[in-house]
């Protein structure tokens, strides 16, 4: 393998441990071994591993037991369960913990090594994609004037609870900018953040793309599909432009949010679903609800927490820092020039600007 890992070994077996250390140790990995899951614990406080593999079934505290408590610890080590009496109820129970994958006795030692090999991968652009992503600031809030400060105060308020917050603001003011900073400061911040844009599924298409189908549920459903919430479980969904989306759509989503429960199209098993929603809109909800077009039950639902968002034509003092921060040299080699090389950086904030972020800036630096 290209790269020597720092493997975790955990089984009450003495024999497995032995022979999955030598296997390792061949490949060229540094494998440390423990047969039971409180020693496990004590060793992840005090060294640093790529990732853990533990047997399921051991005497005292369980591998699944095992994860329960790395989750509790936040410790963010990747983790990949073994078992000799493996079952989908375990496997699920697994996954649903957060376990990397789950593979079955007896082990054949090259599937092993592949394992290995993908979870490391996936480890390590896990990690370059979380370090990109703070190094281009992709996620970050521009401006320090009295607006977004206020609005900054709002989201760390807001992240912290499971309440649901309804967006609101113009075209370009930022509304998914915004919910993908709730989301990484709530506690679901390490699930997925999943998107759909209702305003840009076509009505016949978004019952399937927000809940799944089933194969052959309808023409063109070659396969299985999970829908939006069931990809966003444990995590966040947010539903941008949720004004546009159809009334009789309305309904079904009203129930999945009472519930916590989605039925995939072509489907007779309801899936529970665990989901914090965010929604937004750049329409006047409360006139929609009056003329009949939008849920007066639904409106109640998801206009909990309002959070309208200034336009950039009202907080004028945030230009600067914004021409500045897209002026930075990005992959693509076109700058921002100023109109004037010697004009004082506070001159953008002395006029008119009626637009947003997303017309403010060429189409080469946007995020």
């Amino acid at each position: 393998m290209p790269r020597k890992a720092h493997l975790l070994l955990v089984d009450d077996d003495p024999n497995t441990l032995a022979s999955l250390s030598r296997a390792f140790r061949l490949a060229g990995h540094e494998a440390t071994v423990c047969d039971n899951a409180g020693r496990a614990l004590e060793l992840l406080r005090t060294e640093n591993f790529d990732l853990i593999l533990s047997d399921v079934v051991m005497p005292g505290k369980s591998g699944l037991d095992l994860l329960e408590d790395l989750k509790k610890a936040g410790v963010k080590t990747p983790i990949v369960l073994i078992s000799g009496q493996a079952n989908i109820e375990m496997a699920v129970r697994a996954t649903k913990l957060g376990a990397l994958d789950f593979l079955e006795k007896p082990l054949s030692t090259d599937k092993l090594l592949v394992t290995v090999e993908n979870a490391l991968r996936l480890s390590r652009l896990q990690d370059e994609n979380r370090e990109l992503r703070q190094r281009l600031g992709k996620h970050e809030l521009i401006g320090s004037g009295a607006a977004m400060s206020r609005l900054a105060a709002q989201i760390e308020r807001v992240a912290a609870s499971e309440t649901r917050v309804c967006i609101l603001g113009e075209t370009g003011t930022g509304k998914e900018l915004v919910a993908r900073a709730i989301h990484e400061k709530s506690p679901r911040r390490e699930n997925s953040f999943i998107t759909l844009n209702c305003a840009a599924v076509p009505a016949e298409l978004i019952e399937s793309e927000l809940f799944g189908h089933e194969k052959g549920a309808f023409t063109g459903a070659a396969a299985k599909h999970a829908g939006k919430f069931e990809q966003a479980d444990g995590g966040t969904l947010f539903l941008d432009e949720i004004g546009d989306m159809p009334v009789a759509m309305q309904a079904k989503l009203l129930r999945v949010l009472e519930e916590g429960e989605v039925e995939r199209v072509g489907g007779d098993k309801p899936i529970r679903v665990n989901v914090r929603v965010l929604v937004a809109t750049h329409r006047n909800l409360e006139e929609l609800v009056k003329q009949n077009a939008f849920r007066r039950d639904l409106f109640h639902r998801v206009y909990v927490f309002p959070l309208p968002l200034p336009p950039l034509r009202e907080r004028p003092e945030d230009f600067p820092a914004l021409v500045g921060h897209f002026a930075r040299p990005r992959r693509s080699p076109v700058l921002l020039q100023p109109a004037a090389p010697d004009a004082p950086p506070h001159c953008a904030a002395r006029g008119h600007f009626p637009a947003n972020r997303s017309a403010a800036i060429p189409r080469s630096h946007r995020q």
